[in-house]
């Protein structure tokens, strides 16, 4: 595929443009649906399965692992069949993985919960290596961070809702379940009470299954047209060696790994956070987060490339992520006095304000991601494809990350292990100041 051909819109009306886009933000729903169930689910597993910080974050490792083993696979796979069979495949897998949930409950042992979470990942690093060249190639490259940004207002809305749906629920009457009360019990009662509260996965698990296997034969039978390969794409082999000469594209995964390590981190660590500072409702926690991500896409949206180029963006989300930080780790543990001037008037929790800066990453966090992708996809030609997947890959940045947050939580404190996210926020602003303008190793244009 030449440099032109990449950014020819693969729409030729605006009807096509629309359709496209609402399948699409289903299909980024559905992801967000499934992502964001984590914060929620880490919580939960951690009483279920008797775990520490370090090890209840195992969860996020066998989840976010999945983009890097799977990433390139995935995008041999979309070459054989394109992107529409590839996003049902993966709608496919995913329904295996929310079925392995049933026995995973029925046993409460945590290696078949994680073996789930990797299959249902798998399904969705072939859904992401798919959608997001589509939306980038949707339209002018220039704009590809506002229809990115507007995806992500269906993904992230997901993961407003999904908390909430999960803690009424499954963390109905959770106190019962605490790890003081747990201890006061005999052996034989604790594994009988925590085997009654994983059973209240089985059903929902089972009705997500049945609803992605729906979706499937959906999108299947449904208009959403292709993306057209050119013969040389096509039949090129998906490798990583052959995209490491664009020094944007393995620059934007390095800042795209630390991107997604901190977003998980704030979205996924906040309802462990919470329950050590005994927040109440600690399991809807991550919906603070998820709401001031949505947001800033709103922002984004709006804002960009009006008002806003990606590049500034990306430099003002790093800046705002640092900001951030440093409320996380020195603001007040006991004050409430930030949530009640941001969110008191609207009649939600007060939360300690050290908690609401964890959740206010979520806005500083919302550009990242539609910024990097077009300015790390920027002339690759026909390595487009292989590109995407090499940006997928860097998806293991949510792996790794919050796992080494886990070990530090459990070795100094949680709060300090928040710390951690500064070098992130770092190299996310390098990248957006230097990095994406190299052209070749060593030189910058």
């Amino acid at each position: 595929m030449s440099a032109a051909s990449s950014q020819r819109p693969v729409a030729d009306s605006r009807t096509d443009v629309v359709v496209g886009m609402l399948f699409v933000g289903l299909l980024f729903f559905i992801l967000g649906f499934v992502t964001w169930l984590n914060g929620s689910l880490i919580p939960f597993l951690k009483i279920v399965c008797g775990l520490n910080n370090f090890q209840a974050l195992w969860v996020t490792f066998a989840f976010y692992i999945a983009y890097t083993v799977m990433a390139l696979p995935s995008a041999a796979v979309l070459k054989r069949t394109g992107y529409k069979k590839g996003m049902a495949l993966g709608l496919g897998l995913m329904g295996a993985g929310a079925l392995l949930f049933i026995p995973a409950a029925q046993t409460t042992w945590y290696g078949l919960f994680l073996a789930a979470l990797f299959t249902l990942a798998t399904g969705m690093t072939l859904m992401q290596t798919a959608i997001n060249p589509y939306i980038v190639c949707l339209g002018p490259r220039e704009s590809a961070a506002t229809r990115i940004s507007v995806m992500g207002l269906f993904n992230k809305g997901a993961g407003v809702v999904v908390p909430l749906v999960f803690s009424s629920l499954m963390l109905k009457d959770i106190d019962s379940f605490s790890p003081a009360g747990l201890a006061a019990l005999a052996p034989a009662a604790q594994e009988a009470m925590r085997a009654t509260l994983a059973q209240r996965l089985v059903f929902p698990y089972a009705c997500m299954a049945v609803l992605l296997f729906a979706i499937m034969v959906f999108i299947q039978l449904s208009r959403l047209r292709e993306i057209p390969m050119d013969a040389d794409e096509a039949g090129s082999r998906v490798e990583a060696g052959s995209v490491l000469q664009f020094p944007q594209l393995v620059l934007g995964a390095a800042a795209l790994f630390g991107y997604v390590g901190v977003e998980v981190i704030a979205g996924d660590t906040i309802g462990l956070y919470g329950q050590q500072l005994k927040v109440a409702h600690f399991g809807v926690l991550t919906s603070y987060t998820m709401v001031c991500m949505v947001i800033g896409y709103l922002v984004g949206a709006v804002a960009i490339p009006r008002f806003l180029s990606q590049q500034r963006a990306l430099m003002l989300s790093a800046l705002a992520g640092v900001l951030f930080t440093v409320g996380v780790t020195t603001m007040s543990a006991e004050s409430t006095r930030l949530s009640e001037v941001l969110v008191g008037w609207a009649g939600v929790p007060a939360v300690p304000d050290t908690v609401m800066c964890l959740a206010l990453l979520g806005l500083a966090n919302a550009l990242v991601w539609p910024s990097i992708w077009p300015l790390a996809l920027a002339g690759l030609g026909r390595h487009t494809a292989s590109g995407s997947a090499v940006l997928v890959m860097a998806i293991a940045g949510g792996a790794l990350l919050p796992l080494l947050y886990g070990h530090l939580s459990d070795s100094v404190t949680p709060r300090a292990a928040y710390w951690l996210l500064l070098p992130c926020y770092g190299l996310i602003f390098w990248y957006a100041a230097v990095g994406h303008r190299m052209r070749s190793w060593g030189a910058a244009s």
